[in-house]
């Protein structure tokens, strides 16, 4: 299983949540977007135990089966798909999450992410 987290299933994973340890457990590779990868480091300077959640994310990204996905070229196309997909649909998502679900789609992965919102874009395959 190739599984792209987002950044709730990371942090419901760090809370030892059973369902997030499960699947990160049986994961092949796990890819860790860019902007999820951002958000975690924003959200860990504006907390009290920076340096604590910097240790344990430094820790789970060098594991052998953990990959960080950046964009390229071709991840502009694919989110520039969803966005027109979405307008159309009148259900836009947050930008950070756009970027996320256009990685995933690129990289014919399978998202683990809690937000529903995730659900108006059927060429995502979800967890």
């Amino acid at each position: 299983m190739r599984v792209a987290l987002d950044t709730n299933r990371y942090v419901d994973f760090c809370r030892g949540e059973p369902v997030a340890v499960s699947v990160i457990r049986q994961a092949h590779h796990i890819f860790v977007p860019f902007v999820v990868l951002s958000e975690l480091r924003a959200g860990f300077l504006c907390g009290n135990r920076n340096r604590q959640n910097e240790r344990i994310l430094t820790r789970f990204l060098s594991s052998s089966r953990v990959r960080i996905l950046s964009a390229d070229e071709q991840t502009t196309h694919h989110y520039a798909r969803a966005f027109q997909e979405l307008r159309e649909q009148g259900t836009p998502i947050p930008t950070n999450d756009l970027w996320t679900a256009a990685l995933v789609i690129q990289h014919n992965l399978s998202l683990f992410a809690r937000d529903r919102h995730f659900d108006h874009l059927p060429q995502l395959v979800r967890i």
